[in-house]
């Protein structure tokens, strides 16, 4: 008998689910105006009613309850983006230029970014950060053996290309 009751209460909320969500992702648009933020924040909210749905339901108006929490979500979700915003701003003002590189370093980088993930991270902490192999293996949580493998595919592949491209010049 509990089961039924539950089962009903899983299919009033269900019910008012289907009912209402269209007329909140609309709010949570207008509040935001981004469609993506609006539905996810619509998705929080009914997780918030659902959870909570036993009182809820028994609330004069869940839906206004729901346009309650969604408001709020919008707010909140909008000084968080604000918020963002000025730090992003702020980083940009703050980051340092990008470091000039001359074409033939611009060349071998391309080269290394375009070798597998792993042997480009040894590269690339090998020689720019110029990490010990046993730094490199710590930082990549990976055995020395197979930094010190990386390394030699990676430099290996590296001068291939580096070669292919010096001929076909």
């Amino acid at each position: 008998m509990e089961e039924r009751s539950g089962d009903c209460e899983t299919r009033s909320f269900e019910s008012f689910y289907l009912a209402e969500y269209g007329a909140i992702v609309r709010l949570a648009y207008a509040l935001t105006g981004r469609r993506e933020v609006a539905e996810e924040l619509a998705q929080d909210a009914f997780l918030a009613c659902h959870r909570r749905w036993e009182a809820v339901s028994r609330c004069d108006n869940p839906g206004a309850w729901m346009r309650r929490v969604v408001t709020n979500r919008c707010v909140s979700s909008g000084r968080r983006h604000a918020t963002e915003l000025r730090l992003l701003a702020r980083l940009r003002r703050e980051r340092p230029p990008d470091p000039e590189l001359s074409e033939e370093s611009e060349r071998l980088w391309s080269i290394v970014r375009s070798l597998p993930k792993r042997q480009a991270q040894t590269l690339a902490l090998a020689f720019v950060d110029d990490l010990s192999v046993a730094a490199i293996a710590a930082t990549l949580g990976v055995g020395e053996e197979t930094v010190r493998t990386h390394l030699r595919r990676g430099r290996a592949a590296v001068a291939a290309k580096l070669e292919e491209l010096s001929t076909d010049d």
